[in-house]
Parts: C-alpha cells; structure tokens; sequence
C-alpha cells in the first residue's frame, strides 16, 4: 500500500504552506555554488504543486524569497532573480494544463522589472483557473505584512472611517496580504531547521508544523504525503479539550 493510498481525502487540509529550505547547503554538499541548489529546488517546487493539486489540497503558499533575502550576496540575488523570471515563464503552461491559479503576497514593488512584469503576466493568466490556487510568498516578511496593516488601520481611524473600538483580529485579516486566503492548516519546512523565519506569524496561529531533514531539493511527493499523513494523526483543539472535540 502506498503512501498516498493511506491519506484520508476527508481530512486534506485546505491550505498547505512550505518553507523551502536547504537549497544552499545541498549545493555545497556537492561542492557547486549555491545557485545549482536554487536551479535543483524547482523540481521540487513542481513536484510539491502537482502532488498538492492531485490530492486536492485548495491552496499551497510557498516562501520563494523573504524581505531579509535581498540582503544576500548580489551574485546569488541576481541569479535568483533570473531564474525566478524563467521558471515562471515556462511553467505559466503547466499551471494552465493543471487548472492551477497563481497568485503572489509580498512586496511586489521591490522586484525588479522584467520580475514584476512575469509574474504579472503569470497571474492575470490564470486568474480563472480554480483547481487549486498556488501562492508565491516573494520579497515577503510577515513583520512587514503586519506593520503594512497596522499602518492603514491606523490611517483609517485618523480619517475617521473606523472606529477604535470596532478593531478585532477579523480588522487585522481584512488588512494582510494574505487576506483573500485561508490560514494554513499545515506548516512544512525542510532542511531540519526548527523556526519560522517571519513567514505568516499571524495565519500560523492555529497550525500543525511539520518539519523534515530532507533538503528542499530532494523532496518529492512522496515526503508531502508523508506530512499530510503526519497531520491528519494529529488532533486540532483550537484551546479546548480532547472530550469536548470528541464530544461536537
């Protein structure tokens, strides 16, 4: 029996997100520049996507390059870069084929030109498809998601369009990039590293996390089952107790 046999369809979650880490150290270990493990982590990308979409998960957000990234060598954020322009140019058909709509959080304006302009492109392309949306999590930090919001609730309530009083968590969401999205059920980072890394603080309150000590490059669908499968053992309580789940 295979993995994928085993997972309950029932208990999918609707929304996986991924930290893709290691492609730098998976390089090294093959004594390559850190690049050849970015150009190695698009496989993984495809095989995470297409896995995702066959399973039925609804949305996949993937952290493709934080805010602290641009702070990498300028080599390594040029190649970047690069290769993040022609992945989406040629896998623009694939999601198409695949009924999968893109979609990016973050602070697009830092992304240079011909960046902006793909990924643009990418996504009015597939702004109809609806089997499963995939979210690139680019020049993004939570950090600078939460103060964005902070700062238009702010404003809003110095023009007196909103009362302080009437601010919730709800007012928060309404203001995140990740607002038309739902939070993630399920958390994966690779690498065998145990953190976060400012990536979706707020959506990540309520998640399972799951962590592995494959590189990003070599995972395969058959480690996201293996998370899925992780995570359909657990049981989410959401602050109450085993009876009372058990007892709803």
């Amino acid at each position: 029996m295979t993995l994928k046999s085993n997972i309950d369809e029932r208990k999918l979650p609707q929304h996986v997100a991924i930290i893709m880490d290691g492609n730098g150290r998976w390089a090294k270990d093959r004594g390559k520049f850190r690049i050849f493990g970015h150009q190695n982590g698009v496989k993984a990308v495809r095989e995470a996507t297409e896995a995702s979409a066959e399973l039925g998960i609804k949305y996949l957000t993937l952290y493709a390059f934080s805010t602290e990234n641009w702070n990498r060598p300028q080599l390594e954020v040029i190649a970047l870069m690069e290769l993040l322009v022609s992945t989406i140019r040629k896998e623009t058909a694939t999601l198409m084929k695949n009924n999968i709509r893109l979609m990016a959080i973050g602070n697009m304006q830092d992304l240079p030109a011909k960046c902006f302009k793909e990924l643009t492109a990418a996504i009015e392309e597939t702004k109809n498809n609806t089997r499963m949306t995939l979210v690139l999590a680019l020049s993004y930090s939570s950090k600078w998601d939460i103060t964005k919001a902070v700062k238009t609730i702010a404003q809003k309530v110095k023009d007196g369009l909103l009362e302080v009083e009437s601010i919730t968590h709800n007012t928060i969401d309404e203001h995140l990039s990740t607002k038309d999205i739902p939070s993630p059920e399920l958390m994966i980072r690779t690498s065998g590293e145990h953190r976060i890394s400012n990536f979706l603080l707020w959506e990540l309150a309520y998640s399972e996390f799951y962590f592995t000590d494959k590189l990003w490059p070599d995972f395969n669908r058959e480690d996201l089952y293996e998370a899925v499968l992780d995570y359909q053992q657990r049981e989410r309580r959401f602050g109450k107790t085993s009876e009372q789940i058990n007892n709803s």
